[in-house]
């Protein structure tokens, strides 16, 4: 344990300038164009001494998922016959979008801060698995089992040509797989996610004349209520999984219309419905497509067609994940100060494709106490780089209690 932490701190300045680094290359997804970060990753990964595999996903795959390029890395470290242990993070980011007073790829630290975009979610964690994979040598490589390093590029569009194309390609089976998460909690179940694409069609008419078309707007106003009704009515139905809270619906994008002058003959939105663990997620789309269809039905003449974009299932907590948990639970316990629980949250990610595969999968990383506090998604993201460091060691104590 000493090692292990002595490794860490003295090479703590090498880790936040490996993570620096990371977010200095943008990574946006949208539009998705990340070989160049995963280019920049391999070489940092090479600098420190391991062999990288990079895996480029075929172009027509890449586009077929929205995206301009992906090449997922793996690293591996062979110990002797035993357990696979993998640790995953990816690479992609949301756009930084306005409001930031630090440049969202500049890395700067502030009062022990580091700002940009990716600097917690999930570039952070790069560095954590990589310094812990290191100190955990540094200390005295166990004799025992697998580590492998999962550095994926499409979180952000869903992980299907991330975890998911890694598995299907036969690239790795691990036995068990820590995936990135913030520092004060161990996540063992997240939400499910359905995306659709509402598109709502009615008859163009002269604004002097409105009745003589179908008004597409008024007919999308009406599945827009409903919509929000619905997102009320959710709010009392709070999961069994402390830390999940209640199933969520938004309407982030719509559009539509052809002029001020002219009644609107199309409006297409789309609508992001969390599935708690306790729900079934075919039931959740069967119950909005109704719930969708009856309000169009209302205007007469209106028509609605929906498209399924994306449907991520919840992750749980499967049996053979408990003694990842319980040594997680333990280290971070002793690490952090104070105790550290396992629980919820309400987001998704691609960590659900192991655990679709059979694979037990957590999530532990580096992050301050919240997503909140981190301000993930939103203008001045940034990470505590003292629980950077603490994160690593973590996870290399965890990494060798299950390779003891």
């Amino acid at each position: 344990m000493s090692a292990l932490a002595a490794f860490l701190d003295a090479h703590r300045p090498g880790m936040e300038a490996f993570l620096a680094a990371l977010v200095r290359v943008p990574s946006d997804n949208p539009p998705g164009d990340c070989a160049p970060h995963a280019a920049r990753a391999a070489d940092l990964l090479t600098g420190l001494g391991f062999t990288v595999e990079r895996h480029s996903v075929p172009e027509a795959v890449v586009r077929a998922h929205g995206m301009v390029s992906c090449t997922n890395l793996i690293v591996r470290r062979r110990f002797g016959p035993g357990p696979t242990i993998a640790l995953n993070a990816h690479g992609d980011v949301v756009p930084p979008g306005l409001g930031w007073s630090h440049d969202p790829y500049g890395a700067e630290v502030v009062d022990g801060w580091m700002y940009g975009r990716g600097a917690a979610v999930s570039k952070s964690d790069f560095a954590t698995y990589a310094f812990a994979l290191l100190a955990l040598e540094a200390a005295g490589a166990p004799h025992v089992g697998t580590v492998e390093l999962h550095f994926t590029y499409d979180e952000e569009t869903g992980g299907e040509i991330g975890p998911a194309w890694l598995l299907r390609e036969g690239l790795t089976h691990p036995d068990m797989v820590i995936s990135a998460g913030f520092s004060y909690a161990v996540v063992t179940a997240h939400n499910g996610c359905l995306h659709m694409e509402v598109t709502v069609d009615g008859r163009s008419a002269h604004a002097a004349k409105p009745t003589t078309g179908v008004d597409a707007l008024e007919a999308a106003t009406a599945a827009l209520s409903a919509l929000y009704a619905e997102r009320h009515r959710l709010a009392a139905h709070v999961s069994s999984v402390p830390g999940v809270g209640a199933p969520q619906v938004t309407v982030g994008l719509i559009a539509g219309g052809i002029n001020t002058n002219v009644v609107p003959d199309r409006i297409t939105f789309r609508l992001d419905r969390r599935i708690t663990p306790d729900e079934d997620a075919e039931d959740v789309e069967r119950d909005l497509r109704q719930r969708i269809a009856a309000a169009v039905a209302a205007v007469p003449g209106a028509s609605v067609t929906m498209r399924r974009v994306l449907l991520a299932r919840p992750l749980v907590e499967l049996p053979a994940a408990r003694p990842l948990v319980i040594a997680l639970c333990r280290n971070a316990t002793r690490v952090m100060g104070e105790p550290v629980p396992a629980s919820g949250v309400p987001l998704y990610t691609d960590a659900r494709h192991y655990a679709a595969a059979g694979i037990p999968c957590v999530l532990y990383g580096a992050g301050p106490r919240t997503i909140e506090e981190a301000n993930a998604h939103r203008a001045d993201e940034r990470l505590p780089l003292i629980e950077l460091r603490r994160a690593a060691e973590v996870v290399a104590l965890t990494l060798r209690d299950l390779l003891a």
